[in-house]
Formats: structure tokens, sequence, C-alpha cells
């Protein structure tokens, strides 16, 4: 069940509501952890057993942690959970990964490969360890006490919104929200005024420029179609599809947990207006930026102790960034390929890129980070250098895709949304749409704009049959 769905849009999410807001108030989180117990299990049933068992285990060890005066012993119970949380990870999202190059290297060696029975992946596996890590953690380094009732943790851990697509909650910025948040007219309209601007990126956005997307990068590239203009064209609309996606997920997650009286950190602020590649990664998928600093570059030593050592924790991390999005070398390119650019910002790039203006700055980390998409969407590397070498051998430059009117006018609108911010009047508009202030109603403007695409997502939804999930791999 996935949020732009028809089953979770009429069905589901009208029957929870109803049932939630109907449940006195101090038996609210049971509602909502019985309501993202069904959510999850309706895609992968068998795994909800797993991740109930997991979690509580994990909320018993964290109470003993907490419970430990000994220093030894509290890094005992914190090693621990991170065991199981992590090992849950590795099994599900990297044995096949482990194996599939296992088996590779058998065959260059000329041995039979192993036999093996491919795990399946679990939607959200991604999203559920880093949940877990910040608890365990938070608890450690004392940010938070932890929660007294496992139905609250488990709450907490499962809560639908947030669990296949982000944000990355960390436990200590929303722990005094689990059992103590307030529910107003004001924030449930501000947060369906937030749901409907992210329903409208994926449904009106990032789903009509993904149908050309999947069309070019499965082109095989020895037919006369497969042009550079082509590759450009189908590279430009995956660009826009995949960050009209993920931050509409996100837009829609934060909207939703503002109905349910949460307050989830932002995900996404216009990071195609970056005029660096470490300006992209303060504004792209924030939570994960904020996790992977927070719990495993500072860890690691951050840049402490000199140069050498910083570089090598920059590439390190990004590589693991990769990882975590796909157990594919793909993924891993792609994080080798964000680190590379931030060592180059820390020893000269970012001073030539000031030198040459805002514009010209903007324009080229737009295009850097369009290149390292290539290597997110390909399948294999070769992919890559298949679709690398059709865009850069400058051989075809006419496109059937750019008489396509709906494409090219959902490109200009991507366009005008990524980089209206750029000038005063655009940071107005988007405050306006986007700053809720929790003791005023949104104003009438927003409101029917929020209508108005509420009632055109529908539309599309009903009418079409393409609705990509573009998390399974997460």
């Amino acid at each position: 069940m996935v949020f732009s769905g028809v089953t979770f849009l009429f069905y589901f999410l009208p029957l929870f509501l109803l049932l939630y807001f109907l449940t006195p108030d101090k038996h609210r989180n049971k509602t909502l952890l019985l309501g993202s117990i069904f959510f999850y299990q309706w895609g992968v049933p068998w795994f909800v057993f797993v991740i109930l068992t997991s979690t509580l285990v994990d909320f018993h060890l964290v109470k003993r942690l907490h419970a430990s005066v000994d220093q030894t012993k509290r890094k005992k119970w914190l090693i621990l959970s991170l065991v199981l949380n992590l090992g849950l990870l590795a099994w599900f999202k990297y044995a096949n990964f482990f194996v599939a190059n296992v088996q590779s290297l058998q065959r260059n060696m000329g041995i039979e490969p192993m036999a093996w029975v491919e795990v399946l992946l679990p939607i959200g596996i991604s999203f559920y360890t880093f949940q877990t890590i910040t608890y365990a953690v938070d608890v450690y380094r004392r940010k938070h006490e932890p929660l007294q009732k496992a139905v609250d943790y488990l709450m907490y851990i499962l809560m639908f919104p947030q669990l296949i697509a982000g944000p990355i909650v960390r436990f200590h910025e929303i722990a005094d929200s689990i059992n103590a948040r307030t529910h107003t007219w004001q924030k449930a309209e501000w947060g369906i005024v937030r749901f409907a601007i992210g329903l409208s990126k994926k449904v009106l956005i990032a789903n009509v420029l993904g149908q050309t997307a999947d069309e070019v990068f499965r082109m095989d590239a020895s037919i006369p179609e497969f042009t550079t203009a082509t590759a450009w064209i189908g590279l430009l609309a995956y660009t826009f599809q995949i960050y009209f996606d993920f931050s509409g997920y996100s837009d829609m997650a934060i909207g939703l947990g503002l109905i349910l009286g949460f307050r989830f950190p932002e995900n996404f602020d216009n990071p195609y207006k970056a005029g660096s590649i470490s300006e992209f990664w303060r504004r792209w998928h924030i939570t994960l930026g904020n996790f992977m600093k927070n719990y495993l570059y500072i860890p690691m030593g951050g840049n402490r102790n000199g140069l050498s050592r910083t570089y090598f924790n920059l590439i390190l991390v990004f590589a693991l960034s990769g990882l975590w999005h796909g157990a594919s070398w793909t993924f891993v390119a792609w994080g080798l390929f964000h680190g590379i650019f931030l060592l180059l910002d820390r020893m000269f790039l970012l001073r030539v890129l000031n030198k040459l203006g805002a514009g010209v700055s903007v324009a080229l980390t737009f295009l850097i980070s369009m290149c390292g998409w290539v290597l997110f969407r390909s399948e294999t590397i070769s992919d890559a250098q298949v679709y690398y070498s059709t865009l850069f051998k400058f051989e075809g430059m006419h496109s059937l895709y750019a008489y396509d009117k709906e494409l090219v006018l959902t490109l200009v609108l991507a366009s005008i949304f990524s980089w209206c911010t750029c000038s005063t009047q655009g940071k107005r508009i988007s405050e306006f749409f986007f700053k809720d202030l929790p003791d005023q109603r949104p104003r009438f403007p927003v409101r029917i704009t929020a209508l108005s695409l509420l009632i055109l997502s529908f539309i599309w939804l009903v009418a079409g049959d393409f609705n990509p999930f573009i998390y399974f791999r997460f």
C-alpha cells in the first residue's frame, strides 16, 4: 500500500482517520500502531511478524542499557541492539548482493557457483533500521529517557506515515510528542495542505516524467531512436522524477504527521538550486544527511584528525550512503561519485564556483547531479557506461520526445518549481504555501489550491495506470 494508491487514499486513510479521532486520547497510540501494522502487512504480511518480534526485543535491550550504571555494560547492551538491527538489514537487503558477487567470483575461477535461494526484500527495511538505531543511540547518549511502554516504542518505529519512505525521524526529535501531542484544526488543515502538495508532486509531475524516464533507460543502445538528445531528455525526466517523487512522499508524510499531532523534520529544501555538491547535500534528503553525520561521520572522527582522515571518512560515509540506497555496485558508485565531489569542494572547487557566480555554479551543480543520477538509475555499471557514452558522443541531436507536449509542459513546470525560490518573490510564494503557522489556519487561496491539487491528483490516479513505487529497493 502506497500513499499515492487508490486503496490508501479512498479506503485506508479515511477509515483510519475516522477511527483514530474517535479513539480517546490515551488510546490513540494503540490505534495508530494497529493501523500501521495493517498498513505494513498489506504489502509484506510475513515480515510484519519479524519486525514486531525484533522491535520488542530491541525495546527490552535498550531498557537494560538505560538501567545499567556501568559504562562497559551500557556499551554491551548498545552493541547488542546495533547487531540485532544491522544484522536484519544485512540479511534482508545485502545477502543476495553478497552471494551474487561470490557466485560471480566462483564462475571466473571456474568453480561451480554455490546454490542460493534469494531472500525477499521487505519494503522500508532501511528506514526501519535507522529509526531503531537512533532510539538506541539517543538513549545511550542520554539525549532522552527511553519509552516506558512497548506499545509506544512499536508505534514510534512502525508509524505508517514515515515507515516506508521517510523522513528519518530521530527519536529525540519527537520523543516528547509520543505521549503528549496536541491535535488542532490548524495543524490538521496545514497537514492536508502539505499532503495535497506532496500528492500532486508525485502524481502530476513525477509519474508523468517517470514514463519517459523508464522508456529511455530501457532502450537498447543499438536502436537508432536512442540518440544523444533522447538520452539527455530521458535523464532530465529522471532527474526531476526522483526529486518530485521523493520530496512528494516526504511532504505527504509530514502532512500526515501534522494531522496526527506530530512535527516531522523537513527532508528537502530545493536541492536543485544548490551552488555546489556540498550545498546540494544540505538540501537533498536532509534527514539521511543528518543521520550519517551524527551517527557515523562524527563517531568515526569527522574532521578532527587531519585532512587525510577527513577525506577518508567522507568517502567511506558516502560509499555507505550509496549502499544504503540499494544493494548494487551502481549505488556504491553513485555514493563515491558524490563523495569525490565533496572532496573537490573542500580542495578547490568551492572557490572556483564562487568566482563563477551564482547562476553558473547552480547550472554546473545541476549538471553534475544529473550525471550522478545515471549511476543511480542504471541496473549495472556497464549499463551506466553505455548511457554515458550516448550522452557525450553528441550524435543524433534529434528526439521524438521533444514533440511530446505533455512531457515538455511537465518539464517546464518541474523547472519552475525547482528554481522559483532563487528569486525573492519565489521565496515568498513558497513560504505562503509551506510555512505552516501553528496558531493560524491556512489562508483561503492556500485552501483552494490544495483542494484543486487533490481533485486533479484523484482524477489522474483514477484515469491512469502508471504509478511506480520508487522505493522498492530501500
